[in-house]
């Protein structure tokens, strides 16, 4: 059966890019009967259909009355289309799908990395590594035009960056934690495990450091328990950027991306090496 998700978004955009709030309420339809699928911001009527002289023209030709079941649903996915245009707008261009895979994916490792190189910025220090949660991208990112609601929807959470400053031996734990159990987004680091066992971990290609401090760049989820880790606990300062999510660093880089011309690719590299036990895998 085929289905489509219509998305009803409202967006408060403020003078900035920062501080945006959103929401979305989600609900799957069956399209079988009317032939409709999932407008873009260029062709609603193709794609949802129009009313004429009160009644609901479906764009397989079917005519429905506009009071009936079929008509509603229509008028108020109509009604809502205009409200949901910017969030069509068409923001940038990625050569190829890359899809979210443990331990390492090429879409998991741009994400990490954007976030890394963003709190850098914000905290003006530098940033060893970094730690965000797979749990946080929602959805792949596709080949092709990339609208903003591809955006939206991958990182729908209102999480802010973080920059934490630990010990090369507080580093090693968390990573000695995640070998046990699993492993979490990485950047900056080259780790491998085997059988639930840390063997190995770098930090910019040297052996971690244990009285070395180093700089790491997170998420406020993950500061106090989210997915298993408090990345918070014994740090030697936390640093919260209250003004600046996930979805403000990302579309900034996106953006960035396409004013320069360069579309969006990334790849795997090899980061992240888990052998042995396969239900980590």
């Amino acid at each position: 059966m085929k289905k489509i998700a219509l998305i009803a978004f409202i967006a408060l955009w403020g003078v900035s890019a920062v501080g945006q709030e959103y929401d979305w309420h989600h609900v799957e339809m069956d399209g079988t009967r009317t032939g409709t699928s999932s407008p873009s911001k260029d062709n609603v009527a193709e794609a949802v259909g129009t009313f004429k002289g009160g009644k609901y023209i479906a764009p397989n030709g079917k005519v429905f009355k506009k009071r009936s079941t079929v008509g509603r649903t229509a008028s108020i996915v109509l009604d809502a289309q205009p409200a949901m245009s910017r969030v069509k707008d068409v923001i940038g261009y990625s050569t190829e799908s890359m899809v979210v895979e443990y331990p390492e994916s090429a879409l998991s490792n741009w994400f990490i990395d954007i976030l890394m190189a963003r709190t850098e910025e914000l905290a003006g220090r530098k940033v060893d590594v970094g730690i965000g949660n797979f749990g946080g991208i929602r959805i792949d990112m596709p080949q092709g035009d990339i609208i903003l609601d591809d955006m939206l929807s991958m990182f729908p959470f209102k999480n802010q960056l973080v920059y934490v400053e630990h010990t090369g031996k507080q580093i090693r734990s968390i990573l000695e934690e995640m070998a046990a159990g699993r492993f979490q987004v990485l950047g900056g680091v080259r780790v491998v495990a085997e059988n639930g066992r840390l063997v190995s971990a770098e930090i910019a290609g040297e052996p971690i450091d244990d009285e070395k401090v180093y700089g790491l760049a997170t998420i406020s989820f993950l500061l106090t328990g989210g997915d298993g880790l408090s990345l918070a606990d014994n740090a030697l300062s936390v640093t919260v950027f209250e003004n600046e999510d996930i979805i403000d660093a990302v579309l900034a880089f996106v953006n960035a991306e396409t004013a320069a011309g360069r579309p969006i690719e990334y790849k795997k590299d090899g980061r992240v090496i888990v052998k042995g036990d396969r239900r980590r895998n």
